[in-house]
C-alpha cells in the first residue's frame, strides 16, 4: 500500500471527510481491519482564507509547497489538495516536490466523460468558478463549464466561507443551492461539479434534476485506487 499524504485544513470539515472516505475504502476493499497509510498536513484555514482574500497567492503558493515537502519528507509516496481552490497553484506544488500530485479536476473530469456527458456546471469558490485555471483544465479533458451568473456566485461564495467552513448547514441555503443547480441547468448544464470540498455537506443528489459529481469523493477514491493499484 502507497502512503497518502494530504494537505488538509481547507477546511477541516471537508478534510475530515477526505479522511472517512479514504479509510471506509480501503477496509471495504480489503477487508477485515484495514484502513489507509496516510500523512495529513493541516493549515490554519483562518489564515489561508485572509492571504485568498487579499489576493497574496504567492504566499498561499509558498505555504502549499512547503506543506507538500513536508509531506514528502515524511515518506508520503503522492500528494492530494483537499481543497479545489488551492490546486489554483497545483503546477507549482507538483514542480516542487518529487512525488506525484494527484488532481482533483482529472478524476471528476474521467468520471464525467465516462457517464458520457460533456457540458458541466461549474459551482465552488468565486475563485474556482471565475479563474481560469479550473475551467481550462476541465476544458483540456473536453468538457463544456459553465458557472452561475453573478449574483448565484455571490451567494455560492457566500455559503462557503460564512456557513459551511464553520459547519453550518442551513436549510435557507440548500434551497439557494437548489435553485442555482436549477439555473445551471436550464441553461443546458447535463450534470453539476460540486468544485468546492465542503458542498458535499451541503446538497446531494436530491437537489439536482441532473447528476452531480462531487469532487472530494471522488478525488478521496482516486487516492484510494493509487495507494492499492
Amino acid at each position: 500500500m502507497k502512503r497518502i499524504g494530504l494537505i488538509g485544513g481547507m477546511s477541516w470539515e471537508s478534510s475530515a471527510q477526505y479522511y472517512a472516505i479514504i479509510n471506509r475504502a480501503v477496509r471495504d476493499r480489503l477487508g477485515g481491519a484495514h484502513s489507509a497509510e496516510m500523512l495529513l498536513y493541516s493549515v490554519d484555514f483562518g489564515e489561508i482564507e485572509r492571504l485568498q482574500h487579499d489576493g497574496d497567492w504567492s504566499s498561499l503558493t509558498a505555504r502549499m509547497v512547503d506543506a507538500a515537502r513536508h509531506l514528502e519528507a515524511g515518506g508520503a509516496d503522492f500528494v492530494l489538495i483537499c481543497s479545489n481552490t488551492m490546486h489554483l497553484m497545483a503546477d507549482e506544488i507538483a514542480a516542487a516536490i518529487g512525488v506525484p500530485l494527484l488532481h482533483v479536476v482529472d478524476p471528476t473530469a474521467a468520471a464525467i466523460t465516462r457517464a458520457g456527458l460533456k457540458r458541466v456546471g461549474l459551482l465552488g469558490t468565486a475563485f474556482t468558478m471565475e479563474k481560469a485555471f479550473y475551467r481550462d483544465r476541465l476544458a483540456a479533458a473536453g468538457l463544456e463549464p459553465l458557472i452561475p451568473d453573478d449574483d448565484d456566485r455571490r451567494e455560492v461564495h457566500r455559503v462557503i466561507y460564512e456557513e459551511l467552513v464553520a459547519g453550518k448547514i442551513e436549510a435557507a441555503s440548500r434551497a439557494v443551492y437548489h435553485d442555482v443547480i436549477a439555473r445551471l441547468v436550464e441553461r443546458g448544464a447535463g450534470a453539476i461539479v460540486l468544485g468546492c470540498t465542503e458542498i458535499m455537506l451541503l446538497v446531494d443528489q436530491s437537489d439536482s434534476a441532473v447528476p452531480l459529481f462531487d469532487t472530494t469523493s471522488l478525488h478521496a477514491l482516486a487516492a484510494v485506487d493509487l495507494a492499492l493499484g
